[in-house]
């Protein structure tokens, strides 16, 4: 019998990397996107051909709306800004996100009978997001067994972060041992009207170095 589990699938580097890995470890997976208001929403066509390339048992986008109360250069009209122009919590944070799509998973997950849900944080490069951090992780993972069927019955759930210490460029590598096809990602916060990547934003510029770094040539269309 296959163990099931819920992996959460933007359509990035990360994510994508994250989905392969939970294929290779036996999972029977079920993808989970977002259409969340975000700008750069060429991103679920990412989704949908990571999905594809990589085999789900389903593939579910849930519509929410974070623009109604927005917060976030990815949710609202503020500026996205160049990469490495601000320290601390950047403007591209987008509040809760995290919390959200996390429990969105652990309601699919709890219906489908998976105790196992996947999600591509990473606390290397995106250290100024709170909702990456171990710790977040960790307590997410409690709050998810206690707050359902799984306390009573006497399991947990398991929150699976496979690059949290990872950087880049190690992901990247990872990733192409299993065979990730990173043409079909779209990691860029601010992407023209025709789908073309930025290349000035944070995530453009951790992107281009990760694949610099780790040798491997970027398949990525820059404006």
């Amino acid at each position: 019998m296959s163990k099931k589990a819920v992996v959460l699938l933007s359509g990035g580097l990360d994510s994508a990397t994250c989905l392969a890995i939970a294929k290779r470890e036996g999972f029977e997976c079920y993808a989970l996107s977002f259409d969340y208001g975000q700008r750069h929403e060429c991103e679920l066509l990412a989704a949908k051909a990571v999905a594809a390339a990589i085999g789900v048992t389903d593939h579910i986008v849930v519509k929410i709306d974070l623009r109604k109360w927005g917060g976030s250069a990815l949710t609202s009209e503020i500026a996205v800004p160049d990469a490495g122009s601000a320290a601390g919590i950047p403007v591209t944070y987008v509040p809760a996100r995290n919390i959200i799509f996390l429990s969105f998973a652990t309601g699919w997950a709890e219906v489908i009978g998976a105790k196992d849900i996947f999600i591509g944080v990473n606390s290397v490069d995106y250290s100024g997001y709170p909702d990456c951090r171990p710790r977040f992780i960790e307590a997410f993972q409690h709050c998810a067994t206690i707050g359902t069927k799984a306390e009573d019955e006497g399991w947990q759930f398991h929150i699976h972060a496979p690059l949290q210490t990872l950087n880049k460029s190690e992901i990247i590598r990872q990733g192409m041992l299993i065979g990730v096809d990173y043409s079909l990602t779209h990691s860029c916060y601010n992407p023209g009207a025709n789908g073309l990547a930025c290349g000035k934003c944070d995530s453009c510029h951790l992107r281009r170095k990760g694949f610099e770094d780790a040798g491997v040539p970027d398949p990525t269309k820059y404006q």
